[in-house]
Order: C-alpha cells, then sequence, then structure tokens
C-alpha cells in the first residue's frame, strides 16, 4: 500500500510583491470588465423588442425607421438594433435636471 504526503508549502514575500500582484489584478478587472461592456454593446437586438424598451408604439418605432433616427440591419423581414445605438439614442435625448 502506498501512502502519499500532503506538504504545505509557506513562503513569505516582500509587502511591494504582494501590492503589486493587487494592482495588476484591479487592472485585470478593469479590462474584463471594458471587454463585457464592449460585448454587451456589441448584442443585437430584435426590432419587436424595441419600442419596448424605448416605451413607444409600434407606429412610432416604425416612424423612427423610416427616418433612419436609429441605426439598423435588416435581413428580409427581420430587423435589428444594436444595443450600443439604443444606448446612444437614448444619450443623445437625455435631459438634465435644473438643480
Amino acid at each position: 500500500m502506498q501512502q502519499t504526503e500532503t506538504s504545505l508549502t509557506m513562503a513569505v514575500v516582500p509587502q511591494s510583491f504582494l501590492d503589486k500582484l493587487e494592482a495588476g489584478m484591479k487592472k485585470l478587472e478593469a479590462i474584463l470588465q471594458a471587454k463585457s461592456e464592449k460585448e454587451i454593446n456589441s448584442q443585437w437586438i430584435e426590432s419587436v423588442k424595441i419600442p419596448k424598451q424605448l416605451g413607444i408604439s409600434q407606429k412610432t418605432w416604425q416612424t423612427y425607421r423610416d427616418k433612419r433616427i436609429i441605426p439598423f440591419s435588416q435581413i428580409g423581414s427581420k430587423i435589428f438594433v444594436r444595443r450600443a445605438d439604443l444606448e446612444k439614442f437614448m444619450k443623445d435625448h437625455y435631459i438634465e435636471s435644473k438643480q
């Protein structure tokens, strides 16, 4: 019968090393967050969901498309909008408070 030994190895490291490691982890976290936001903004949303998201009627949404107010892509009868374009539209129509 063979026995396996497990050992606990400990190391002492300078605080400066731990600080650099923590800073590197924070940078990595920021990069991953930015990448995640970029992926979300590049997602395509089906046209049928847009009026509800914007709180508008189907007729108003049709007018927006006819006037090219929000960019879209059409494949056959299917229409898609990038999430980033909806966000831009919302930001462009943002009204500041009077405080």
